[in-house]
């Protein structure tokens, strides 16, 4: 069987005899090892949360040069370290019962016992590309899941305003380390001398 995920319906298609089966009554009721063998199948990004799937939309390619020019950088930053850098689709356990796909995730020192093959348990630092279809994705609800994560740091990159803003974890929920816009230097608070000219971030796409 096959996944038919144009219009970001959850319908199982088998196109040699027309079978299709509507996933959207499961809704509530996924567990966690049926949406990781799914999301083994698919090429979308799919997230989960307390039974429920989420199907995340295709990247542009202005997307898609953003997050290949930081990944880039935070690459370069992390080499004395060796701390792993990758991109989705990759899953982040949030906690149990909840995964997130970031578009870019790293630990910041090599040999991280949270680095795992089908999953990683936790991050350092992650960055989102703000999607037009729902930034509230990234700009109020992941905020809140990666707090829950434990995760240190924040990175939302917004093509919709050419913004970065950075959050840093402090007792269990972000504060702004700072929000940057053209002209400026995005910098991190845990990455010692690392910045980005947020120029160059929007222009890479």
């Amino acid at each position: 069987m096959t996944t038919d995920m144009m219009t970001l319906e959850l319908k199982l298609v088998r196109s040699t005899d027309g079978v299709e089966i509507d996933l959207h009554p499961l809704q509530g009721l996924w567990t966690e090892l049926q949406y990781v063998k799914l999301s083994d199948q698919l090429n979308h990004l799919i997230e989960f949360t307390d039974g429920r799937i989420e199907v995340l939309p295709m990247p542009t390619s202005r997307h898609q040069a953003i997050l290949l020019w930081l990944y880039e950088r935070f690459k370069a930053a992390l080499r004395p370290t060796g701390g792993p850098v990758l991109v989705a689709p990759l899953r982040l356990k949030i906690r149990p019962g909840k995964f997130r796909e970031p578009d870019i995730l790293m630990l910041f020192q090599g040999a991280d016992p949270r680095y795992q093959e089908a999953y990683w348990l936790g991050a350092d630092l992650v960055v989102e590309i703000v999607s037009a279809d729902n930034p509230q994705r990234d700009l109020q609800d992941k905020p809140r899941d990666y707090a829950e994560a434990g995760i240190l740091e924040y990175w939302i990159v917004n093509p919709l305003d050419d913004s970065i803003s950075v959050l840093v974890l402090e007792e269990s929920a972000y504060r702004v380390h700072g929000r940057f816009g053209r002209g400026q230097v995005a910098t991190s608070p845990h990455l010692a001398n690392f910045g980005v000219q947020v120029d160059e971030v929007f222009d890479a796409g």
